[in-house]
């Protein structure tokens, strides 16, 4: 079918190779998975009439693209160096409905390539704003979720506020932005410890870890295992790379602050967790929904979708826990392999039903799931040289990892996704 309105006429091939460029681009740069870019290029490319060969990486994208009337036509090679993309939701689902009207000849190439420009706004003051007190409030939320004191929710929600600061300075400062998460870590463990040294007890490594939960590459870690195993073998290694870099540099971060406060003779005092209300779990998970989806940029429309996600994906969590409780080794894991395959199928159906981006379920919610922080505490016990505990975490780390990836991709098999996205 034709996309440019002409139903006989396919539009001249420089547009076809223009628009399918520019759309792998802006997909990278929302934070799509490299397989699920390939797959839904491919998908648009053939749809206008044009034959696309792409390989999607971490920080590029090749491409090769010719006349799918010709035969023998030559091909055009397009090379793009992009940094890391991060999840955009509210862009991503702008792509998808210009995509979607292209291919449905509802929308020119010329208007679509207008459209994905306006899409380059600057994020406004309210913006940037509201990003610092999501940082806070998805801090302060996982304390809560971990059950410690108020104490220990207070003094996480403000660091997790300067860390959110630094995080806007870090994206005008390349330099800073470098070794923002070894500064941020560095920065936490310092104010936690001062705190616990001349205020008041804390539980330490909680506080440290809650915040720093938002810098946790949890996601990117199960995003490449997916990718390995959907046989992206080179672009699953270049990310689970690049997921471990951040962990190291979280915990080198950590560890090298707690060793200058043990040598300048700050030593914390130990705080006893607090038996807090049994109302401050559901508090904290409705917090750290909206965290979420302020977090991933998702727009107005989609806010409350995105915080019922994140809010039923923890719940299936619980619910898949009491359900796995006699078998204690795998409770964790069986609970996790529950309620990711039930949130992949259901953001499949959400896609299919809607016609819209099975992401803005699927991510928000396994972001209670994934295990990022968990690996965290793993490297900081192995930095420590307590290699028995840390040891037995990194295997609690796998297993809850290979049960996430687990739960996607049968999830998918239950359910394909439509087209993709």
């Amino acid at each position: 079918m034709s996309a440019a309105g002409a139903p006989n006429e396919p539009p001249p091939f420089d547009d076809r190779i223009r628009f399918v460029t520019e759309l792998a681009r802006r997909l990278h740069l929302a934070g799509v998975s490299s397989s699920r870019l390939e797959g839904a290029v491919r998908s648009v490319a053939s749809a206008i009439g044009a034959r696309c060969e792409i390989w999607a990486t971490p920080t590029g994208i090749l491409m090769s693209l010719s006349d799918a009337a010709l035969p023998n036509g030559t091909q055009e090679t397009r090379v793009l160096r992009l940094d890391p993309g991060e999840i955009n939701l509210g862009v991503l689902t702008k792509l998808d409905t210009i995509a979607e009207q292209v291919v449905h000849g509802a929308m020119s190439l010329g208007a679509a390539w207008e459209a994905m420009h306006r899409l380059d706004t600057p994020s406004t003051t309210k913006q940037q704003l509201a990003t610092v007190a999501a940082f806070g409030l998805a801090a302060a939320s996982v304390a809560g979720l971990l059950r410690t004191g108020w104490i220990d929710v207070s003094v996480s929600g403000a660091i997790g506020l300067l860390i959110g600061w630094i995080a806007l300075l870090a994206q005008r400062r390349p330099h800073l932005g470098a070794a923002f998460e070894a500064v941020a870590a560095i920065i936490a463990t310092i104010l936690a410890t001062a705190f616990a040294h001349f205020v008041a007890p804390l539980s330490l490594q909680t506080v440290i870890v809650a915040a720093l939960i938002v810098l946790m590459p949890g996601l990117a870690l199960t995003t490449a295992v997916s990718e390995l195993a959907s046989q992206q073998l080179v672009t699953g290694t270049a990310r689970f790379a690049g997921a471990m870099t951040v962990l190291f540099k979280l915990t080198f971060g950590s560890v090298a602050a707690s060793q200058l406060m043990l040598a300048l003779g700050w030593a914390p005092l130990a705080g006893t967790p607090a038996s807090l209300p049994p109302q401050v779990e559901i508090i904290a998970t409705i917090a750290a929904a909206l965290s979420f989806a302020v977090l991933f940029r998702a727009q107005r429309r989609d806010v409350l979708l995105v915080m019922g996600s994140a809010i039923l994906g923890y719940v299936l969590t619980r619910v898949g826990s009491a359900w796995f409780g006699n078998v204690a080794s795998s409770t964790f894991a069986g609970a996790v392999f529950f309620a990711s395959l039930t949130m992949g199928a259901l953001g499949n159906l959400y896609g299919r039903i809607w016609n819209r981006p099975s992401a803005l379920v699927r991510v928000p919610g396994i972001m209670l799931l994934v295990p990022g922080s968990v690996g965290f505490r793993a490297l900081s016990f192995v930095m420590e040289r307590d290699y028995t505990l840390g040891f037995d975490t990194l295997v609690a780390v796998l297993s809850a990892l290979l049960a996430l990836v687990a739960g996607l991709l049968f999830g998918s098999l239950l359910i394909p996704p439509r087209r993709f996205l």
